[in-house]
């Protein structure tokens, strides 16, 4: 195998590469930097390179090999961090002007323990500005594209990510995810994205876009690679009071069960109505799948589901409005010129420094809390929330895991709905309810439809079932036989 196909595989393929001296993992990163000289330029997945890190982490790996010390598992494999992550000495924008010349003082704490072991970070990849969007359409540098189709949106807000492992431009990468920010992306994508239970892995350092939802997690080729990467960045944190004091499993120890007796419930709000007939088609063949494996097939309602949407763009909006009130052009980042005094100044800078989604969502939410109408959203938004929760908890009394599409339809063309903002946020659909439980969720491709674009399925579990998850996860994968490669090929020139 040379070195460009061995770039599109796996991490554990590249491992084994690695381990048998038939490449080292300098020569693996400067193979993807190739790539991405390639294609970047078409595809627009890194908003900035952190070659010297890469490359210096890589020799590390190297000198290790050599010596023939023990390695962690995803040491000298190609990472791209998605652009609202700190990587000290770096530049992190979270693909806003308001930050376009920040560079990040301190590391968050995923990216110490990408560092503790020994993973190359490739570059910052784009992002919807603050990661508010569904599209990958909202970042003020440039539109990213979907490796399968240049004319299709990556999925948003983890779209660089996404785009980069697909396009063979990184071997995994980490996003966040508030509403489904790397299981969309990782569905249009054809890749596997797993979002963590809340505070399975630490927010410090990463830029806050709603507190109460964000959670760091893996975009990757296949579900051991997630598991890995799980196993990197899990953990307590003494820096983020919202980390769970749990210990971190080694996710990858029951990949394979069997699946007998396995009871999975499809959601039957998000399996009916409203899903394209490819879709609709892959997610009765998962299901049959399942059931070959000896998983029971059981149907659970969740009838607050339905309020979801609101639900989450009132919570949402609210803790963006809070969050993005520091980004005033006093401390850091982007301040307006020529201003008469210091309210000007705040106006001016947040008027010329965020986009336009972004003050959307932040109007939304200052209303939502404001003088008079805050019990009447927030206050009723939060207690919806618990309520979807519950209608959550009874369902895990009856089965062990929750199927449903990721999105009842495949990537759409650029453009067409960025006028449409409802239309937009209601891509998000199948996915906003695991954030506002708090609880675990995974995409898997599961086939493509007829403009041969991915088809993501997405399973849930009860909180900290990160394992259980990744086990069903893993054997629809084996199951399926997802050829993730394809764009990266195409793309080679």
């Amino acid at each position: 195998m040379n070195i460009r196909e061995l770039i599109t595989k796996s991490s554990k393929e590249q491992r084994k590469a690695l381990l048998n001296k038939e490449v080292s993992a300098k020569e693996l990163v400067e193979a993807v930097y190739e790539q991405v000289s390639e294609v970047d330029n078409e595809i627009g997945a890194y908003n900035s390179l952190t070659k010297d890190f890469a490359l210096k982490t890589a020799e590390q790996v190297d000198e290790k090999i050599k010596n023939g010390e023990n390695l962690p598992p995803l040491a000298g494999i190609p990472l791209a961090l998605k652009d609202n992550i700190n990587l000290k000495g770096y530049s992190t924008t979270a693909s806003s002007k308001i930050l376009e010349n920040f560079i990040s003082p301190y590391d968050a704490t995923v990216s110490i323990k990408l560092k503790n072991n020994l993973i190359p970070v490739v570059g910052k990849t784009n992002l919807d500005e603050f990661a508010m969007g569904s599209s990958n359409e909202n970042s003020a540098f440039k539109i990213v594209r979907n490796p399968w189709n240049l004319k299709k949106v990556p999925g948003g807000s983890s779209g660089g990510s996404a785009a980069a492992v697909a396009a063979g431009e990184a071997t995994v990468a980490l996003g966040s995810d508030t509403g489904g920010s790397i299981r969309l992306p990782a569905s249009y994508c054809g890749l596997v994205g797993l979002k963590p239970t809340y505070g399975r892995v630490s927010r410090y350092g990463l830029i806050a876009f709603a507190s109460s939802l964000d959670q760091i997690g893996p975009i990757t080729r296949t579900v051991e690679d997630s598991a890995l990467l799980l196993n990197a960045v899990a953990g307590c944190d003494e820096h983020d009071s919202t980390s769970l004091n749990t210990p971190v499993l080694d996710y990858t120890a029951n990949l394979n069960k069997d699946l007998k007796g396995v009871k999975i419930g499809y959601i039957k709000e998000l399996c009916s109505e409203g899903l394209s007939d490819d879709v609709s088609s892959a997610v009765q063949k998962s299901i049959e799948m399942y059931k070959s494996l000896g998983a029971e097939i059981v149907e659970i309602s969740l009838p607050l589901i339905k309020y979801s949407i609101a639900v989450y763009y009132i919570v949402a909006t609210a803790e963006a409005s809070s969050n993005l009130a520091r980004f005033d052009g006093v401390r850091y980042g982007f301040r307006a010129k020529d201003v008469e005094n210091l309210y000007d100044m705040y106006v001016k800078t947040r008027a010329q420094g965020f986009g336009p989604e972004v003050k959307r969502r932040i109007m939304l939410g200052t209303y939502a809390l404001s003088s008079g109408y805050y019990d009447a959203y927030y206050k009723k938004a939060q207690q919806v929330r618990r309520l979807v929760k519950n209608d959550f908890d009874k369902a895990f009394e009856k089965v062990d895991v929750l199927l449903s599409p990721t999105c009842p339809h495949t990537a759409f063309d650029i453009g067409s709905k960025i006028e449409d903002p409802l239309s937009m946020y209601l891509t998000d659909i199948a996915t906003i309810t695991a954030n506002l439980a708090g609880i675990p969720a995974i995409n898997i491709p599961v086939g493509l439809d007829k403009d041969s674009m991915p088809i993501g399925l997405q399973l849930q579990a009860n909180c900290l079932n990160e394992s259980k998850l990744l086990n069903v996860a893993f054997k629809l994968e084996e199951a399926v036989q997802f050829n993730y490669s394809t764009p990266s090929k195409m793309l080679v020139k």
